[in-house]
């Protein structure tokens, strides 16, 4: 095989019926890069440490009793309407008054607005995270506002391929637009079969970094993995992301399990005036590749070279069912780890604005009151017992 050929047995016929969602291989020159990737060996992809990926023979039995089991499923979901902010397009309308804004809309989708450009991480608009319309994990709540309502966008950041951080219809829209896409090595081959026009592509492996608009974009290592189809060959990089404007730093961990490598990506590009880190969706059955809160304060942590600065945004979390904890455990848990750490985070609700470096970073424990109540009760930053009651409906 030559470096410029597909490393996809299929035929080009049978690659041609493949749903769209399911993406492109990488191919031609892009495969020859990948191949050359330092990041790339004996077939495919590599972390940066060891990662279990998922949970595999008995294990994935247990799981599955567990995830089913009746009591805890019940205690997966809101149990009343998720209070999303209802102004989220007034309140974009006004610029920043300190030049750094961020508006999470949900799940690890966030709206940053730097030093006058603005960036949108993996945009989720979609209803559920799946290759298909009918099937596979549903949104629990609305998007705060209408993808075409956002206004212009400079450039949109990628994470990886999962369904849940690179969405069809959601990447279909934005390239009827004029806006830049940077994605991992890879990623590339998936938005062009969308629509994306090659030129507006910045496709980087870990590392390396692009300029737009004059904001400078690094991929930096994640510990994850990646896939969309019915193979997962590990073809396609994940990536945290670094973004620096003139006055401002901020940094997207997308999906990673805790490892060394954020002290190195903070020396190297921090200290961040806010961090959005995944703290969702972990199970004890993949505990290499999504972090608990605590190791996602502790990331946050090392981001800012031990020191307690910056502002760190919670992501992945609220939006869908993707794991067998509570719905609500990912914000309290953060919470707890804030407080013991003594950092600053952020609790906006889905749409709600805030400037990490101003003041009035959202603190109210907004999910309480459509969450399932825990057996224990609600337990506050310092541990303290509290009897709070959510709703019934």
């Amino acid at each position: 095989m030559t470096g410029a050929e597909s490393p996809h047995p299929l035929s080009s016929r049978l690659r041609s019926l493949r749903p769209a969602a399911f993406g492109a291989d990488p191919a031609g020159e892009r495969w020859a890069r990948i191949r050359r990737s330092p990041n790339f060996s004996d077939g495919s992809f590599q972390n940066p440490v060891g990662a279990r990926t998922r949970p595999s023979g008995g294990s994935m039995i247990e799981f599955a009793k567990i995830y089913f089991r009746k009591e805890a499923r019940a205690r997966r979901s809101p149990i009343g309407v998720v209070p999303v902010h209802p102004t989220t397009l007034d309140d974009l309308a006004k610029p920043p008054a300190s030049g750094l804004r961020l508006t999470w809309i949900g799940h690890s989708s966030v709206l940053a607005e730097i030093d006058g450009r603005r960036v949108l991480f993996d945009p989720v608009w979609g209803e559920r995270c799946s290759p298909f319309s009918f099937a596979g994990p549903k949104r629990l709540h609305p998007v705060p506002a209408p993808l075409a309502d956002l206004g212009p966008v400079d450039v949109v950041v990628i994470s990886h391929d999962h369904y849940d951080h690179l969405d069809l219809p959601s990447i279909r829209a934005l390239a009827s637009t004029d806006t830049v896409f940077a994605v991992p090595l890879g990623v590339g081959a998936h938005l062009e079969r969308w629509g994306v026009p090659a030129d507006r592509l910045r496709e980087l492996d870990w590392n390396e970094s692009t300029e737009v608009a004059g904001i400078r974009l690094t991929a930096t290592p994640a510990r994850h993995f990646c896939g969309r189809g019915l193979r997962n060959q590990q073809h396609t990089l994940w990536a945290s992301w670094a973004v620096a404007g003139p006055e401002h730093r901020i940094y997207h961990s997308g999906d990673t399990g805790y490892f060394p490598g954020f002290k190195d990506i903070g020396a190297e590009h921090g200290p961040f005036d806010a961090t959005m880190i995944q703290i969702g969706a972990y199970s004890e059955y993949w505990p290499d590749i999504h972090m608990t809160p605590a190791e996602g304060m502790r990331a946050h942590r090392d981001l800012q070279g031990d020191r307690p600065s910056g502002v760190m945004l919670p992501i992945h979390w609220g939006t869908f069912n993707l794991a067998p904890h509570p719905w609500a455990e990912p914000g309290e848990g953060t919470v707890a780890a804030a407080a013991a750490a003594g950092a600053s985070v952020a609790l906006p609700r889905p749409g709600e604005p805030f400037e990490p470096t101003g003041a009035g970073v959202p603190s109210e424990l907004w999910w309480r009151a459509v969450a399932p109540v825990p057996a224990e009760g609600w337990t506050t930053a310092g541990g303290a017992s509290s009897p709070e009651v959510a709703p019934t409906a």
